[in-house]
């Protein structure tokens, strides 16, 4: 019997598979247009060398960036080592100046060793991933970074979420666990600036015989009398079952991340992260630069007060307004906002008088309320603090102020 012609309609006919078949991303309209409805697209937007505009926004904690010293160490590590590292740190990307990076930042932060990787976010999944696995339990905050969700996703260990900020949910998670364990946190959260409970963390792992990683990345440089970070103030600097990661891009000013710990965590890492393993080493310049700020920072030891007054400052003139303001830790400084759409445009008044500020919005707040986060630095002076005050309040959108 003859097979029947097939028709047009037919998604196997001639005419082809139907159009959203044909066309692989054409889920890409909707989620943009469900992410428009919600008000959510976000923008990338090109700063110049020199905007004019007070930032409020950049994670330069002790104005070093820009400093002199720090500029000229990069340069000069471009010049001597070349403008890249040129593969990864077990080939022939790790040089004598990363080796020095390492030993400083090891004897700053109170570590027996030190591992510098490429970005803050590659630290966090080192660690995570290499430090855990199969078998092996990870316990982690309801407020953690994405690089420490990243990494728990990546690590294949299984992974309870708990509560902010609490230490009794993380000593319930761990009980009864017979394999390897880890808990993960950061020192100070990015998205309120508020600090973990840390020294309560180690004694719940300390008893229930697990290691405890902290992301210390917002409070290197800031916290501590001579900004030795979280970690260090909490007394667990050198312990042997605590490990931290830090990045150089924040308070350093440059580029960048490392692990610290004890020296068997670090060479297992070497061994084993693939961060470390796959990919290109931190650049010279980088590696440079934030050695040059390091020193900097142990010379000055007092930036690391003057970034917390200025939050300090930020935060009393903001809620005396009658804005909901986080009392913060660190630096960081957040300003709830009524909705997504409404932070999105007070950021936007704010720039347009003159001032840059965070705005977050989900996915990026897990609480999902929108804010504007400002980020407080060690080289603004009162009157600028004052007058980044008057203008988020003079842009207020309606509802803001309570």
């Amino acid at each position: 019997m003859p097979e029947e012609p097939r028709t047009p309609s037919d998604p196997s006919g001639p005419s082809g598979p139907p159009a959203s078949r044909r066309d692989p991303f054409a889920w890409l309209d909707e989620a943009r247009a469900s992410r428009e409805r919600a008000g959510l697209v976000r923008t990338l937007r090109h700063r110049s060398a020199d905007s004019g505009l007070l930032d409020l926004a950049g994670n330069d904690y002790l104005g070093l960036t820009r400093h002199p010293e720090v500029t000229a160490a990069a340069a000069d590590a471009a010049r001597l080592w070349g403008a890249g590292s040129t593969g990864s740190r077990l080939v022939t990307g790790s040089t004598a100046l990363h080796a020095e990076l390492e030993d400083e930042l090891a004897l700053f932060c109170g570590f027996e060793a030190a591992l510098v990787v490429s970005s803050g976010y590659a630290a966090n999944l080192a660690a995570l991933t290499a430090l855990t696995g199969r078998g092996s339990l990870v316990v982690s905050d309801a407020g953690n970074h994405a690089s420490l969700i990243d990494g728990c996703r990546l690590s294949r260990a299984e992974t309870a979420v708990v509560p902010h900020a609490a230490p009794e949910a993380v000593a319930k998670a761990l009980d009864g666990h017979d394999g390897r364990a880890l808990a993960v946190t950061d020192s100070v959260f990015s998205v309120d600036g508020d600090a973990a409970p840390l020294r309560a963390l180690y004694e719940v792992c300390r008893g229930q015989g697990a290691a405890l990683l902290v992301d210390d990345a917002h409070g290197l440089g800031v916290v501590g009398g001579a900004g030795r970070g979280a970690v260090h103030d909490a007394g667990l600097s050198g312990t042997a079952s605590t490990v931290a990661t830090v990045t150089l891009s924040k308070a350093l000013g440059s580029q960048g991340g490392a692990i610290l710990g004890p020296a068997r965590v670090i060479a297992h890492l070497v061994d084993t992260a693939r961060t470390v393993i796959f990919d290109t080493g931190l650049a010279p310049s980088a590696a440079g630069a934030a050695l040059a700020a390091l020193r900097l920072l142990r010379r000055e030891p007092d930036r690391a007060a003057r970034v917390r007054r200025a939050a300090a400052l930020l935060h009393d003139g903001l809620t005396a307004a009658g804005l909901y303001a986080a009392r913060p830790d660190a630096a960081v400084v957040s300003v709830r906002a009524p909705s997504p759409d409404a932070a999105v445009r007070w950021a936007a008044d704010c720039r347009a008088a003159g001032l840059q500020v965070g705005c977050f919005r989900p996915p990026s707040v897990p609480d999902g309320i929108s804010r504007l986060r400002l980020t407080a630095r060690a080289d603004l002076g009162d009157a600028q603090l004052a007058a980044a005050t008057s203008t988020i309040v003079r842009t207020a959108p309606a509802g803001a102020i309570v």
